[in-house]
């Protein structure tokens, strides 16, 4: 056996005790669930990735719905192709509340989106509710933690959910059945450039 031979034999076995694994894994994994999944965390892309779930479940003809509880008054790419395959969206009005700078006005914006997640997070026809930055929600107090588990854990058992968003409550990561965190390594808009349409929005 050449040196060749040697080194492919090894690479066929490493492989092969990888599939094994795998498929062990796969073997023992027999619950049916929707899931709960959190991407939390400083770097870029949190919301992207939670449309891009919702755009993977949609191509597979599930019935979802979108609340965005930040960048909502945003020209959201996303956004205008999900509508165009009825992607219900439910916007908090205000945008970034550090420009409205209105307690009130924004804990106001807040209750009145998350009254129509409330209703998703009853309705078993739902199967992939996107609560795309609520972690902002409810680390500012605008939304109530605990209405925010109810809701979670009272959900009809086949749907899921994915929350997007910095600093996501440990209560909220405890009951997610997966968590991402995505870090910063470096951002274009710390070198002074600009948020680029169809890129960044």
């Amino acid at each position: 056996m050449t040196e060749q031979d040697k080194k492919d034999e090894r690479y066929k076995q490493r492989q092969e005790k990888i599939k094994n694994n795998v498929d062990k894994r796969v073997a023992e994994a027999q619950e049916e669930k929707g899931l709960l999944l959190i991407i939390t965390g400083n770097g870029k892309g949190k919301t992207t990735s939670g449309f891009g779930t919702v755009a993977r479940a949609v191509g597979h003809g599930l019935n979802c719905i979108v609340a965005q509880f930040i960048k909502g008054t945003w020209d959201c790419g996303e956004r205008n192709l999900l509508e165009m395959h009825n992607v219900p969206f439910y916007v908090m009005k205000t945008g970034f509340t550090w420009n409205t700078q209105d307690k009130e006005s924004d804990t106001k914006a807040a209750q009145t989106v998350w009254a129509e997640c409330k209703k998703a997070l009853e309705d078993e026809s739902i199967d992939l509710v996107l609560l795309d930055e609520i972690t902002y929600m409810v680390t500012y107090g605008y939304i109530d933690l605990e209405e925010v588990k109810t809701a979670l854990s009272n959900r009809p058992k086949m749907q899921s959910v994915v929350i997007t968003g910095r600093a996501a409550h440990r209560e909220l990561i405890e009951m997610a059945d997966t968590v991402s965190e995505v870090r910063s390594v470096k951002h274009a808009f710390d070198s002074g450039i600009k948020a680029l349409k169809g890129i960044d929005w």
